[in-house]
């Protein structure tokens, strides 16, 4: 709560520059349906219907929070608050005209009166607000004209706009449910709306500042102020009734024994709740990652900018140096080398990216990371928490988008000239986001089951700012379902290939025992004699040989013998390669006919895999593997299809060359 009091403050320059508004305490945010405009004096002069307008407007303490039972709003509320002949129109709802005057007569009376207000006052006290609302054609009565209608029944004709506006219950449209705003037109006022006008909003803080209630400590501040009896809720959505602090329940026992009363265990007061509750609800509008009734947002105290944390890298955009000023990390940009391998360019890369927010963040700033959920419609919980230094976040984020760096497969969109576009798949190398972890563990029960994604969601936050291992079962799932190619699209499988293999890295770059410690190569390790990494590669060059010969044979795609036994592999490499490699025969003997040198090369890239085996045992062994043989399938993959062979070498393609297979593999 200190934290949010404190980012209001901070906030609120922000909010002006960015153009976000950041809410004045004393106010809420509502769906606003009817705008009756008045001249200075309170006469009425027309009325129009306002479709999805969301308007801040002033509230009490009780408003606020309302859920049910009597609160009116000081100014804007519906048309069972504020019109006087609802109740003569047959209104279903409870008419509480008489306390909305009292309280809009209250605020006129005092030293804090507005003439906006009291032109409003004026109009409301002649008690025919749904009247005019009748004759300007936004209300409807029903045939006898004596009452307001609840449901359209001509289907011929088009409900009016208000019917289509305003929320159904059970079937039926209420009429008195409609929020009715103000404005007054007066000579040379160019904000004739009410919500708009920042005078009347100032007006209303200074009056309700003044008739709060008794002063009392303040857990926050440590002062002696007036203290909040009632939080405002709406932090998710305008109709959102959970809130975090509440303590009405005076009948069922919850504090009594260690408390006489609510206001023994915490105080808050009027202004800091609302001022928290307000950074709260712009912070998550403005940043937070919703999922269902979960949200989880990370600040920086100061109202400055963070990197996503719930982006994959991909996503952020790695070229661009232009807020990093300090010397150091202009150094590294004058010595990037751009002859070392992928890891270390990417590497490069995101330092340099983070280096722009380490330096236009102070170092030992407040960066604040809350998870919030709701059990019950009307209470919310605070289910993760932490607070670091900006320093110690980016380290972190940055961490993890390292070790779990890997080439991750990515649809773009691409311009195809005469304002067509086309889709082209790119592999940039990249840590995941969470949903693609989630998506790729699950597939598509994730998505139907809200329970479990809340679940994960909290399970993968400790790994992504606390630099916690990734939870081993997830690192199972998610390889267990990228051996099993059959049953899924091709892209779905290519992209649970990378996502394997970034979890298996990430996992093993972070196990905190050392004899299981270990940092893999993003490109293909000819050095790394693993068995299981090996397998992995002889498997990627199986697929290849078939793809080639009937590729040659101008046949039509299909799935290969290598990933149709993909799954049977990963359980029993040895006995299932034999399989494989008796398939392979007639492929082989296609492509020493169309190709030999291309059969030629293969079969030396194979000799060369087997004879890197540490022993015959380590091939003979039915044992099944580890994930890290889908590190080897993917590299020795990928390497396969960014190389050609030219003069009887294998050599790197140009980058245009690399998705284009017409010529991949053959010699030229």
């Amino acid at each position: 709560m200190a934290k949010l009091y404190e980012t209001y403050e901070k906030g609120m320059e922000f909010a002006e520059s960015e153009g976000s508004a950041l809410m004045p305490i004393s106010h809420t945010l509502q769906n606003a349906h009817i705008n009756i405009v008045l001249d200075g004096n309170g006469h009425f002069k027309r009325a129009g219907v306002l479709e999805k307008t969301q308007i801040v407007l002033p509230a009490t303490e009780r408003s606020a929070g309302r859920a049910s039972g009597e609160a009116p709003h000081p100014l804007a509320d519906k048309v069972h608050y504020v019109a006087a002949d609802y109740p003569k129109y047959g209104g279903k709802k409870k008419a509480y005209f008489e306390g909305y005057l009292r309280q809009l007569q209250d605020w006129c009376d005092s030293e804090w009166s507005h003439p906006k207000v009291r032109a409003v006052l004026n109009y409301v006290k002649g008690r025919r607000v749904v009247e005019d609302l009748v004759e300007s054609g936004i209300c409807q009565l029903d045939d006898q004209g004596a009452y307001l209608l609840t449901k359209w029944a001509l289907q011929d004709d088009s409900p009016p706009l208000l019917f289509k506006v305003l929320p159904k219950e059970q079937g039926t449209t209420e009429q008195g449910n409609a929020l009715v705003c103000w404005s007054v037109e007066t000579e040379g006022d160019p904000v004739p709306q009410t919500w708009l006008d920042t005078s009347v909003q100032e007006s209303w803080i200074h009056y309700n500042a003044q008739s709060a209630g008794s002063p009392a400590l303040c857990y926050v501040t440590g002062g002696y102020e007036p203290r909040a009896s009632n939080h405002p809720a709406k932090l998710r959505h305008t109709g959102d009734k959970a809130k975090l602090i509440s303590a009405n329940d005076h009948s069922g026992f919850t504090f009594r024994g260690r408390f006489l009363n609510s206001s023994q265990a915490a105080g808050v007061s009027l202004e800091v709740t609302q001022k928290a509750h307000s950074a709260l609800r712009w912070l998550i509008s403005r940043q937070g990652h919703r999922n269902g009734d979960q949200v989880m947002v990370a600040w920086a105290v100061s109202g400055r900018e963070l990197p996503d944390l719930f982006a994959a890298t991909h996503e952020f955009d790695l070229n661009d140096y232009s807020t990093v000023d300090n010397s150091e990390d202009q150094n590294a940009t004058l010595l990037r080398d751009l002859t070392k391998d992928l890891g270390q360019r990417f590497a490069h890369s995101l330092h340099l990216y983070m280096a722009g927010y380490r330096a236009r963040l102070e170092p030992m700033e407040s960066v604040v990371i809350m998870a919030l959920d709701s059990a019950t419609p009307g209470r919310m919980a605070i289910t993760y928490y932490r607070d670091f230094i900006a320093e110690e976040y980016l380290e972190k984020v940055e961490l993890w988008h390292q070790e779990l760096a890997w080439p991750q497969r990515v649809s773009k969109e691409m311009k195809a000239g005469s304002g067509r576009k086309r889709t082209e798949v790119i592999w940039p190398v990249s840590a995941p986001s969470p949903w693609a972890i989630l998506n790729a563990a699950y597939g598509d029960v994730i998505k139907s089951n809200e329970a479990l994604k809340k679940n994960l969601y909290e399970r993968l936050l400790p790994s992504i700012i606390e630099g916690r291992p990734i939870p081993r079962d997830l690192v199972d799932l998610t390889v267990r379902r990228a051996s099993n190619p059959n049953g899924s699209e091709k892209w779905e499988w290519e992209r649970n290939l990378g996502v394997a293999c970034a979890l298996y890295r990430g996992f093993h770059a972070r196990h905190p025992s050392n004899s299981i410690r270990r940092e893999y190569a993003m490109a293909l390790d000819t050095e790394y004699d693993s068995r299981d990494y090996l397998y992995g590669r002889l498997l990627a060059v199986g697929e290849r040989i078939e793809e080639m010969a009937m590729f040659l044979a101008s046949e039509s795609a299909r799935s290969t013998q290598a990933s149709r036994l993909m799954q049977r592999f990963a359980d029993r490499p040895a006995s299932t390669w034999l399989t494989i490699e008796k398939a392979l025969t007639p492929y082989q003997q296609r492509l020493r006919t169309k190709s030999p040198a291309l059969e030629g090369a293969y079969k030396t890239l194979l000799d060369s895999i087997f004879s890197s085996f540490r022993s015959p045992d380590d091939f003979s062994s039915d044992k099944r593997l580890s994930g890290e043989f889908l590190l080897g399938f993917h590299c020795q993959r990928k390497w396969l299809r960014d190389h050609k062979l030219s003069g009887g070498h294998w050599i790197s393609k140009a980058e245009a060359e690399t998705e284009n297979t017409i010529n991949e593999g053959i010699e030229q």
